[in-house]
């Protein structure tokens, strides 16, 4: 199994950074048409809804919820975290996904680069990226 990390740095507030991992509309607009929805308390589902086809998957359970710094949810087999630190007028962001066998491994390495980038220029221009067709396939 493989763990997948990544960090960056986002000019935002810790409390927007929050908000655009929690609440569905802003993870629509850098998710390429997906809302991530739960209540967000331990044990709770952790749904992907596709704006495209009006189809949803199963993410987990919500494992961990330290609001506004700690998020973590998944399954037994693969889990995703998200680590929040203010550093002046920028949030460091950690995301670490583990438990990944080699065929999740190639799906989510491109998948978190591209979302992660769509999410820090979302918050520091207002809009997300345009996303080449060929990125967006592979979501879908």
């Amino acid at each position: 199994m493989s763990t997948f990390d990544y960090v960056t740095y986002i000019q935002a507030e810790q409390r927007q950074v929050w908000a655009a991992l929690t609440e569905p509309e802003f993870t629509r607009q850098y998710w390429n048409g997906r809302k991530i929805t739960s209540t967000w308390e331990p044990g709770a589902a952790v749904i992907n809804e596709h704006d495209y086809d009006e189809g949803a998957e199963d993410m987990g359970t919500v494992l961990v919820w330290e609001p506004p710094r700690r998020l973590s949810y998944g399954t037994q087999e693969s889990s995703v975290t998200f680590e929040l630190t203010p550093m002046g007028e920028v949030v460091r962001l950690s995301v670490t996904h583990t438990g990944l066998g080699e065929q999740l491994w190639q799906q989510v390495t491109g998948g978190w680069q591209a979302i992660l980038a769509n999410l820090k220029t979302l918050l520091e221009t207002g809009s997300p990226l345009p996303m080449p067709e060929k990125v967006l396939a592979a979501y879908r």
